[in-house]
């Protein structure tokens, strides 16, 4: 039986999610992916809160990796903001390739530490 490439990204995200776990202190980061767009929360699971998020609608303009650039120095201005320093990433199933790793390094660039 194959697999669809949805199906080996939720295995996939499920694998990581069984280690990944936000705390107040160290809150988890996590990064959606679609065709278009890419959005980024925040998320404390003790409480199951998003303290923060950000996407790149209105980006539309610039190139796809560049939009995911722009959103990691958001989240980054706006967790620090929040008193976030620390978190864990989520890349929730996807490669740390392209768009999720521009915006892993633009995060660690405006001052998050991972």
């Amino acid at each position: 039986m194959t697999t669809s490439k949805i199906e080996r990204r939720i295995k996939i995200k499920y694998r990581i999610r069984k280690k990944v776990f936000g705390t107040p202190e160290r809150p988890r980061m996590s990064v959606f992916r679609s065709n278009k767009q890419i959005y980024v929360q925040v998320i404390n699971d003790e409480e199951g809160k998003t303290i923060v998020s950000a996407s790149s609608l209105g980006l539309e303009a610039m190139p796809k990796v560049q939009q995911a650039e722009k959103v990691g120095e958001m989240i980054a201005k706006k967790a620090l903001e929040a008193g976030v320093t620390s978190v864990v990433f989520d890349r929730n199933g996807y490669l740390y390739h392209g768009r999720v790793k521009q915006l892993a390094d633009a995060a660690r660039n405006g001052g998050l530490k991972f």
